[in-house]
């Protein structure tokens, strides 16, 4: 009779095994699509204050504002223009961009955003798109820019565009 009472008390407890397994695995699953769509969420969350920062930063180079513009610049903020010259540090390009706007006061530039990549530890990000001149050398072309999160806030470590529209003036 013992023997025909081990294999029922070793499958009884090797089935407990399997479910203590599946519970364990469960959970797991359970935790791993949270932390994704936790993740998700913070950087749907990361992008609309992007989103928001760039079109704020369209609307102040329109008013020919470089205080609204330059908020969202590190102070070590790097910029290529079209043409492929480039300056670095906040003050600097904050004095090229008066410069312009007083020489030019019907300059207007506009970027269009395409796409946003947020960082894997949500420090950085990456965004790409068109960008249109108006009254300048150039008609557009596209752009890339780094942001990068300080204390909370996003912003700008360097922006590149290239001029790919020429403005036959």
């Amino acid at each position: 009779m013992k023997a025909n009472l081990q294999p029922k008390v070793n499958s009884h407890l090797h089935g407990k095994k399997n479910l203590k397994e599946l519970k364990v695995l469960f959970l797991f699953l359970s935790l791993l699509c949270f932390h994704r769509s936790f993740a998700q969420n913070t950087h749907n969350r990361d992008i609309a204050i992007i989103k928001s920062n760039r079109a704020a930063s369209n609307n102040a180079i329109a008013r020919h504002d470089v205080d609204g513009m330059s908020k969202y610049w590190l102070d070590d903020f790097v910029q290529v223009i079209g043409r492929g010259t480039y300056e670095t540090g906040k003050e600097n390009i904050s004095a090229s961009w008066k410069k312009l706007f007083n020489t030019n006061p019907k300059v207007v530039y506009v970027r269009i955003p395409e796409e946003f990549i947020i960082s894997d530890n949500d420090t950085m990000a990456w965004e790409t798109g068109k960008w249109t001149g108006i009254h300048t050398y150039s008609k557009g072309g596209n752009y890339s820019a780094m942001w990068i999160k300080r204390n909370g806030n996003w912003m700008l470590k360097a922006e590149l565009f290239v001029s790919l529209k020429a403005n036959k003036q």
